[in-house]
């Protein structure tokens, strides 16, 4: 049996500074392995049209998680990168490491917003170039007390680093599905993250692709954690159907399929994809439910 996640909902009018503490002590009593939270800097329209306003920032909402918390890891599922300066997150990151106990993993992204990333004046078309380029610097910024580098638009120069994560190296998940995601999470990260892939992609290209990515770099196949969905209803999703989204038993099915793929962990994540309203115990209900069918299978 792997362990089981969940997503926490850290944006609508619900998701009040009450209701996220009950979630992460929901998450904690109720034994996941991981809480996760997800990141927007500026919900443009084109955003708020799939998650209402407003939106908590991650770094800021796990640092008070991270105290009112002891067992549970916490992380990001995931942080857009090219939002924020490469050096910044480094920090941040390491001294939410530390004020954790050493219970964060940081989940990163290139992101997919166009307005989003106009309005904080990114490059939407260099995206992955831009992840690929400010990771690199965030893991070598996590293992020296000082760096250098000269990337477009930014040059640093003996900038220190600390405070650092006390292992030296925080936990990295690499979210997208594309090859070049794929690769990035081969070269950098500890587990690739796809989020609601199909499973007969996952399977048949997916995680080959993964597999011979790692091959080439020469480097470890990296963990799987999959993010899927958490939708229980009465009657069957039918072919086809999201991984996560039917009967109980066939989200059950779901992360045991997943399980005997070598998936490493699931996140399971209740958001129904459209911002309407909410009913946070209902979800906790069915996230309960399908931690303890899992569990008794």
């Amino acid at each position: 049996m792997i362990p089981l996640g969940v997503n926490v909902p850290n944006f609508g009018a619900e998701a009040t500074v009450g209701a996220l503490l009950d979630w992460a002590r929901f998450a904690e009593d109720e034994g996941f392995a991981t809480l996760v939270v997800s990141d927007h800097v500026v919900p443009t329209p084109e955003v708020t049209a799939l998650y209402p306003d407003p939106f908590h920032d991650p770094f800021v909402l796990l640092a008070w998680l991270a105290g009112q918390t002891s067992r549970v890891r916490l992380g990001t599922s995931v942080v857009v990168l090219p939002y924020r300066h490469p050096l910044h997150t480094a920090r941040m990151s390491a001294m939410l490491d530390l004020m954790s106990g050493g219970r964060f993993v940081l989940g990163v992204g290139a992101g997919w917003a166009a307005t989003e990333f106009a309005a904080l004046g990114a490059d939407h078309a260099a995206r992955g170039q831009v992840t690929d380029r400010y990771l690199d610097l965030i893991t070598t910024a996590w293992e020296r007390e000082r760096v250098s580098a000269e990337l477009p638009g930014m040059r640093i120069t003996d900038a220190a680093t600390g405070p650092r994560p006390a292992a030296g190296r925080l936990p990295v998940w690499a979210g997208g599905a594309s090859p070049r995601a794929i690769r990035r999470a081969a070269r950098w990260a500890s587990a690739w993250h796809p989020i609601n892939p199909p499973y007969e992609w996952l399977r048949d290209r997916g995680v080959p692709a993964l597999r011979a990515a790692a091959a080439d770099l020469g480097s470890p196949v990296p963990d799987l954690v999959v993010r899927i969905k958490a939708r229980l209803q009465p009657a069957s999703g039918g072919p086809g159907r999201p991984l996560g989204v039917g009967t109980l038993a066939e989200v059950v099915e779901d992360v045991a399929t997943l399980e005997q793929l070598g998936a490493n962990e699931v996140i399971l994540d209740a958001n129904p994809d459209t911002p309407r309203p909410r009913d946070f115990d209902a979800e906790r209900r069915h996230l309960v439910e399908i931690a303890q069918a899992y569990a008794a299978r």
